[in-house]
């Protein structure tokens, strides 16, 4: 499938999805979350796919925020509408069965905020500024921002980030657990790479039944994320992969993971 806003590249097992809307810092409008929506889905369809990276294009932003100048026309009806399908693409990410990645090369404002916070893991360049600054605009965040940075962080860090509208450092985002990681600009895709690696070659049941696990049990009961980690457990222990994987542990060699 051809882009108009994104760039899409598979090289080893790593997908990366590139915002490329330089003149607008990389800002989300419909086409884009469109865009986005469908090559999420082709990817988490492709079994040569075993990580996503969304990245944004330059050196300048990650993505900037939505795209003021559309959401400036919208009435009410249309502003529900954009902010529901801002929402479910962002609740698909979370949810996907693979892991994601977002490279924060830059600005991550708003949208671009948003879309980081839906991924699993994030690593940020150390030139990285990340906020929440609709606020200023008489707005609020829309696309699922107030709730994941609150259970990311908690409503303290939660309500200053979204009632100041300020941006934060990388370094600050680290110290919060916002970002995994923190690395001079010119070394993220190195950065990226170093964290993907290990996931391609891991057994895949295994990394959905992880994801699952964390994502949904976050908001579970202990009782019914026990129950959620149990039964993905069982999953994991009738695949071949983990014959493979216990075999090559008790061997003292290198598993071959299949995938099966």
């Amino acid at each position: 499938m051809s882009y108009e806003n994104l760039a899409v590249v598979t090289r080893g097992g790593i997908h990366t999805i590139t915002v490329k809307r330089p003149s607008k810092l990389n800002a989300l409008n419909r086409q884009t979350l469109q865009e986005l929506y469908g090559a999420i889905i082709d990817a988490s369809g492709d079994d040569k796919v075993r990580v996503i990276v969304i990245t944004g294009s330059g050196d300048k932003a990650f993505v900037a925020g939505a795209d003021i100048t559309e959401i400036r026309e919208q009435n009410t009806t249309e502003a529900r509408r954009f902010s529901a399908f801002g929402q479910s693409l962002m609740s698909m990410i979370q949810s996907l069965e693979k892991p994601v990645i977002a490279a924060i090369n830059g600005f991550a404002l708003g949208g671009g905020m948003e879309l980081a916070l839906a991924c699993h893991l994030r690593v940020a360049s150390s030139n990285a500024r990340l906020g929440l600054p609709e606020i200023k605009l008489g707005i609020m965040p829309g696309f699922g921002g107030t709730q994941r940075l609150l259970r990311l962080t908690g409503t303290t860090v939660a309500l200053e980030m979204a009632l100041s509208g300020e941006p934060i450092s990388a370094e600050r985002a680290y110290q919060l657990g916002l970002v995994n990681r923190v690395v001079e600009a010119a070394e993220l895709e190195n950065a990226v790479k170093e964290l993907a690696g290990p996931l391609v070659k891991a057994a895949p049941e295994a990394v959905r039944g992880i994801l699952q696990a964390i994502q949904q049990g976050a908001d579970m009961p202990l009782e019914a994320g026990l129950a959620l980690e149990t039964a993905r457990f069982a999953v994991c222990c009738s695949t071949e992969d983990m014959q493979e994987g216990t075999a090559a542990f008790l061997e003292k060699r290198a598993p071959e993971l299949k995938g099966r």
